[in-house]
């Protein structure tokens, strides 16, 4: 369903030769016997999520799309950057707005947090708050503010507003959804934040977009079985993986992942989370970034061409648009655009691509890789998922690091809770 392909990479090594490494790499994972191995739950999640936990998502969703206006999303990292992600793809920037989702407990930015308040204030407003201990700052920053605009403006009804996502038997944010009577949604234990997209996490405010996330399910199930083996003749997400090591054998220590569709910029956002906090440890790691294109190559396009030779490319294509439309004729062509007439925006856009990726190659010396999704539906979101999710794991076992763990995010808040005071 994916299509990797690296003939445009400058690919100093054989894939071939890493065979034997990753075979001992993916054994370590599915016997979880690599580092992290407590939070492997992902692999194993296309056959073993709880059924009856997703149509309860299915019916919460249902009831918060005909009580509000706007949905808020209340978490920060891996708690919001996936379920936006899915959202923009799939429902586009514009259009879809029944109910309008919108984010908050990603900032401390008071601009922000204060037009968004202002802005729900005459609206009909639901609430999901997501995080496992209830103490991410951001997050209960914000979390604060709307719990007590919603128990102001609806009082007891309140509680049938808010839904919690959060641990299954403890914390803060778990020990107030008891008290106050929030129906709940557990983040598993063996799931860490930036993969948790296919859980209740990302699952329950897709589908109060309007997506169908049986779909994303299914997508999940058949990356599971497609990507199963260690073969790499066989498998593209362990090619991608292998691909990005050799090319930071040849010192290319910065990847760009470049789209050409704006409403999949959050899906970047989403993969700079996935493979930063997950690889960039131990003074290691491939340093992730995003461009949107052909927008970007009007601040970006002369750096990648003859600049530092220090990045690689990776295009995340697509092969049907989520929409298109045919640019006209016009009589006095005084644009002198005629000689596109007739054609299709998406065939312009695939155009600029084509051209793109010839002179980055040819005379910029720009290695690229190309993964290829079939369109921007929801199956075809849960199989992407999973790639990344694959490819993750293994370039970072590859690199003898833990995946699954992010200490250096921890030094911050240190810092950021002695400036603020807390004890």
């Amino acid at each position: 369903m994916i299509k990797f392909d690296a003939t445009h990479a400058f690919l100093k090594e054989s894939l071939s030769a890493y065979q034997e490494q990753v075979t001992a790499c993916h054994e370590a994972l599915m016997n979880k016997s690599g580092k992290g191995n407590d939070y492997v739950g992902w692999v194993e999640w296309p056959n073993q999520y709880d059924k009856n936990e997703i149509e309860r998502i299915k019916e919460c969703a249902k009831r918060m799309r005909e009580q509000c206006e706007v949905f808020i999303v209340c978490g920060i990292g891996g708690s919001y950057l996936g379920a936006r992600a899915a959202i923009e793809m799939m429902n586009g920037l514009y259009g879809k707005k029944e109910p309008e989702i919108i984010f908050m407990g990603n900032t401390f930015s008071s601009t922000y947090i204060a037009q968004v308040m202002d802005y729900i204030k005459d609206k009909e407003v639901c609430v999901n708050v997501i995080s496992k201990s209830g103490t991410t700052t951001e997050t209960s920053v914000a979390f604060r503010l709307l719990k007590q605009f919603m128990e102001a403006k609806y009082g007891d009804e309140s509680a049938k507003r808010i839904v919690a996502t959060t641990d299954k038997a403890r914390g803060t944010l778990k020990a107030l959804a008891d008290a106050k009577g929030y129906e709940t949604f557990v983040i598993p234990d063996d799931i860490g934040g930036r993969f948790s997209v296919i859980t209740p996490v990302g699952l329950l405010p897709i589908a109060v977009a309007g997506i169908n996330i049986d779909a994303i399910l299914a997508g999940l199930k058949a990356a599971y079985d497609d990507l199963a083996s260690a073969d790499l003749s066989q498998n593209p997400a362990y090619q991608y993986a292998v691909c990005r090591r050799i090319l930071q054998n040849a010192d290319k220590n910065v990847e760009m992942l470049v789209t050409y569709e704006p409403n999949m910029t959050m899906v970047a956002e989403w993969w700079k989370q996935l493979f930063g906090e997950s690889e960039g440890k131990e003074e290691k790691g491939v340093l992730p970034c995003s461009a949107t294109f052909s927008t970007d190559l009007h601040s970006l396009g002369q750096f990648i061409q003859e600049g530092k030779k220090v990045l690689f490319e990776t295009l995340l294509l697509c092969e049907k648009p989520l929409l298109d439309m045919e640019f006209p004729h016009d009589e006095e062509d005084n644009d002198h655009m005629n000689y596109l007439a007739g054609k299709s925006l998406d065939w312009v856009n695939k155009m600029a691509c084509q051209g793109t990726l010839e002179a980055h190659e040819e005379s910029g010396n720009v290695p690229n890789l190309i993964i290829t999704i079939p369109d921007m539906s929801a199956k075809s979101f849960g199989y992407m998922c999973y790639f990344f999710f694959r490819a993750c794991a293994m370039t970072c076992y590859l690199l003898d690091i833990n995946p699954f763990n992010q200490p250096g995010v921890e030094v911050y808040k240190k810092n950021m809770f002695r400036l603020l005071g807390k004890k």
